[in-house]
């Protein structure tokens, strides 16, 4: 059986290596406003493409640009400047769902994905995209019995990209889920002025609602709950049926979630995926799994359209069960004393705290404070104001941010 792609987010290049070191095998990312996280991530500007093909060639993994908004006369432009510099990048595809970037890149010979925006729900609409794309990525409301029934007709009828191969079908396996259909959304454009179509969706579904009565008045909370707010997507419980679906891409969202997120997720279904392939994809590991993905953001989890599950898993608050309090930074990393030195700007840190450091470099490395040295003499403790130096085996840069995790009840 042919592995399974495990494609990772990357809002950012402290994401971007946090992906390839937690074992993803392609990245997704957006540059600038023409894609559907262009407010809510970072995201890289023209000039870093070249930078992001040269990482993802020299680490052996795939990199696809998301230009999956829609597109406007004056957008044609940029696309086309874009995609051309994508493809003189070793960008390895463009992710589109308007039909102008679709034929350019298809003209220019790069790779297409179709971007779940597009609804695709049935083989039809498969064959007709598979003269443009070699993978697609199918609508998130199909179950997984509907989208077995696609995979099999793919390979019943041949149905071929322009590579000449077989059409791969992309889903996604983790992350947020939008109220609307596949994204299509319409809230934020009506209430803001700010179109979730062009990447700037305001998150009206992310908010706490009032029911009024307007007879009389009434008003009453709803139960603390975020009425068009969904539970985040988790299919580690199921992953198996998954991959046994025959699917060929298996996609975490996050582009505007954190690189800690990034990391934690990617290794989690790196994980998975390798212990269903070596046979020992058991219930144990699965909650193992579940319980270190709910140590970073999430609203709840539940599985989607997937497996028929009725609506109604509407999320509250994040639950994750630790959080990340920002300490300083980093200043000197000493490589033959394997020692890192940082300035202490906010908060107190001691020797047995779990620290996470970030950096665009670095990525997103976790350890255990095994020592602290304070003015040349070892110390338990380390406060706001003061220099101190830890035991790293890992190079630290002075752009690098440090960060002390917490389990969420210890900062009740």
């Amino acid at each position: 059986m042919e592995k399974i792609e495990l494609l990772a987010p990357a809002g950012d290049f402290e994401s971007l290596r946090a992906a390839i070191d937690s074992g993803a095998d392609s990245i997704y990312f957006g540059v600038d406003h023409l894609n559907m996280r262009a407010i809510s991530s970072a995201n890289f500007s023209l000039n870093d493409l070249p930078e992001v093909g040269k990482i993802c060639k020299k680490k052996g993994i795939r990199c696809y640009l998301t230009l999956n908004t829609i597109i406007y006369d004056y957008d044609l432009s940029i696309i086309k400047k874009l995609s051309d510099k994508a493809y003189e990048s070793g960008i390895n595809a463009i992710i589109a769902m308007d039909q102008a970037v679709i034929l350019y890149a298809h003209k220019i010979g790069m790779e297409v994905h179709i971007s779940t925006q597009l609804n695709v729900t049935n083989i039809e609409t498969v064959k007709f995209y598979s003269s443009f794309a070699d993978t697609i990525v199918l609508s998130r409301e199909l179950s997984l019995n509907q989208i077995k029934k696609i995979v099999y007709k793919i390979e019943k009828y041949k149905i071929k990209g322009p590579s000449g191969s077989l059409i791969r079908i992309e889903i996604f396996c983790h992350g947020a889920l939008c109220m609307a259909v596949s994204g299509k959304c319409y809230l934020s454009l009506h209430s803001r002025n700010s179109s979730a179509n062009r990447g700037a969706c305001s998150h009206n579904c992310r908010k706490k609602y009032t029911l009024l009565e307007k007879e009389s008045g009434f008003k009453i909370d709803i139960n603390n709950e975020y009425i068009m707010s969904t539970k985040d997507l988790c299919t580690i419980h199921f992953l198996d049926k998954i991959i046994e679906s025959g699917i060929k891409v298996l996609k975490i969202e996050g582009r505007g979630r954190s690189p800690e997120y990034v990391a934690v997720t990617t290794s989690c279904y790196r994980k998975a995926i390798d212990f269903f392939y070596q046979g020992n994809f058991d219930q144990k590991k699965v909650t193992y799994l579940t319980k270190r993905l709910k140590s970073v953001y999430n609203r709840g989890f539940w599985g989607g359209f997937y497996l028929g599950q009725k609506l109604g898993e509407w999320s509250q608050i994040s639950l994750s069960t630790r959080k990340k309090i920002f300490l300083g930074k980093g200043r000197h990393y000493y490589s033959k004393a394997r020692i890192g030195e940082f300035s202490i700007e906010a908060s107190e840190v001691k020797v047995g705290d779990r620290i996470l450091i970030t950096g665009p470099i670095t990525g997103v490395k976790e350890v255990e404070v095994l020592s602290i040295m304070v003015n040349d003499s070892l110390s338990d403790i380390v406060v706001k104001g003061q220099v101190c130096t830890i035991p790293l085996n890992f190079k630290i840069r002075s752009s690098d941010k440090l960060y002390k995790l917490v389990n969420t009840e210890c900062l009740s």
